[in-house]
């Protein structure tokens, strides 16, 4: 009877032991992750629909044991542009991932979502952006909270939203404050020769002013999302020289065009507009080819052809392509270093003034 009662003991020591360790081995699986952000949603409250776009950096730290690669960022809806850090981030190392929401011609709430993939982990993370979009009769004034220093923007960066490469450059302003106790100096300002940037010559304590920027796509002569860095300098003692990126996505304008030259115009059309690679192994080189014909009556010509990540190489075997002529996109997917599922698009630009810009989606698997 004791050694009965002995046994029925130690089976519920052990039982209880066993639900104790798998409770701290869960939670510890919880708290580890490879990429550990501060926060996953952000609330941008009332923004106004005629303000531009509003941004906002995830912020996140490597926390497993080796570097990790963002390999891309994929937005619920065409009005929020994503972008992240390029290079890989080193182990206790910080990165972002950049959503940039614009309200035009969306009154009302809004709940967007960017699914991040990594070269570290199979399973995408999902972030989400929300708010409410206002006009200026129904907005109160908007915070200036995004701090630099002693002054203070709407956002941490500045996004000029869509340019085209065929138009003038057009000058956006960004509201600035200085939140400090003494008067700040504008001195100078390091941009590429294709940025221009006007700001206050100086902003007195608690005076709010505006920084002017324009960017001249035409110069630049590069399509999609782009990314630039720029120094204003400035007599701040806090810091003196502030550090801001100005993103925008470039395209090319095609003015309204009535149906009858439309129907001369060049028509790019592509054999198929995706791409499932299916189950690889680590280290050898995808490579595909989609035909694209010119549909239309004019010559057809391929501005830029661009990937979302370095791991794909893509290019045209023509630039110009006559009516009814066929050409060959020649897709290189190069899986060294890679693992688990991917989702990689490339991007076409051309004179199509119908579908200017065309996307062809990679998928598939690479394992060891």
């Amino acid at each position: 009877m004791k050694l009965e009662i002995a046994i029925e003991k130690m089976m519920k020591f052990r039982i209880v032991l066993f639900l104790v360790l798998t409770g701290i081995l869960k939670s510890y699986g919880q708290l580890a992750e490879p990429l550990q952000f501060m926060e996953k949603i952000h609330d941008f409250g009332e923004i106004v629909e005629a303000g531009g776009a509003a941004t906002f950096d995830f912020s996140f730290t490597n926390n497993s044991v080796r570097p990790v690669k963002i390999l891309s960022v994929q937005a619920s809806c065409g009005c929020t542009t994503p972008g992240w850090s390029k290079e890989p981030i080193a182990i206790g190392k910080q990165g972002f991932i950049k959503a940039s929401f614009d309200p035009k011609g969306r009154p009302g709430y809004f709940n967007k979502s960017l699914t991040v993939t990594t070269d570290i982990d199979k399973n995408p993370i999902v972030l989400q952006i929300k708010g409410m979009v206002v006009d200026k009769q129904s907005a109160k004034d908007i915070a200036l909270n995004a701090a630099n220093g002693n002054l203070r923007l709407r956002n941490s960066s500045f996004n000029l939203g869509k340019l085209y490469v065929n138009k003038s450059a057009e000058a956006k302003e960004f509201d600035v404050l200085n939140a400090g106790n003494v008067k700040i100096n504008f001195t100078k300002v390091d941009a590429s020769s294709y940025i221009r940037i006007i700001t206050p010559d100086s902003l007195s304590a608690g005076a709010v002013g505006v920084i002017k920027i324009s960017y001249d796509a035409a110069k630049r002569n590069e399509y999609g999302f782009l990314s630039d860095k720029i120094n204003i300098h400035t007599t701040d003692a806090q810091n003196p020289i502030k550090s801001f990126s100005v993103y925008t996505t470039a395209e090319e304008f095609f003015p309204t065009t009535a149906q009858e030259l439309l129907a001369k115009a060049p028509a790019l059309l592509f054999s198929n507009y995706t791409i499932d690679f299916a189950r690889v192994r680590k280290g050898i080189k995808v490579e595909n080819s989609v035909s694209f014909q010119n549909k239309g009556k004019q010559n057809l010509e391929i501005r830029s052809v661009q990937s979302n990540c370095t791991c794909v190489i893509a290019a045209t075997d023509k630039k110009s392509i006559k009516p009814g002529e066929t050409a060959q996109l020649q897709i290189t997917i190069l899986t060294e270093g890679r693992m688990g599922t991917q989702n990689k698009a490339v991007t076409i630009y051309s004179n199509d003034p119908r579908n200017p810009v065309q996307r062809i989606t990679l998928s598939g698997y690479i394992e060891d």
